[in-house]
C-alpha cells in the first residue's frame, strides 16, 4: 500500500507491505527498499471482471509466495539498472 502527500500521488510518503504490514523505508519521496508493486485491471471471463487491484509486497513476502509456485518464475540478470 502506497501513501502519498496528496491525491495527485506526487510525493511518496510511505509504502506498507500488503501481506505482512512491514513499513518499507521511504525518504524524500523515494522508496529506499526493494518491493514488488502490482497494478492489474481484470478483464472478462473471471470473477473479478471490471475491477482493478493494486498492492505492494516486501521482498521477503514475495520470496515466500513464489516459493510455493509449481513452475518457478523466470529469472535473469540485467546488464543495466536505470
Amino acid at each position: 500500500m502506497r501513501v502519498y502527500t496528496n491525491q495527485k500521488e506526487t510525493e511518496l510518503v510511505k509504502v506498507v507491505c500488503n501481506c505482512c504490514q512491514k513499513n518499507l523505508l521511504a525518504e524524500n519521496g523515494f522508496l529506499k527498499e526493494e518491493c514488488i508493486h502490482v497494478e492489474h485491471d481484470f478483464g472478462f471471463f473471471g470473477t473479478k471482471d471490471g475491477t482493478s487491484h493494486k498492492f505492494d509486497l516486501c521482498e521477503e513476502c514475495y520470496r515466500k509466495i513464489i516459493g510455493q509456485f509449481q513452475i518457478p518464475v523466470e529469472e535473469w540478470e540485467r546488464k543495466e539498472l536505470l
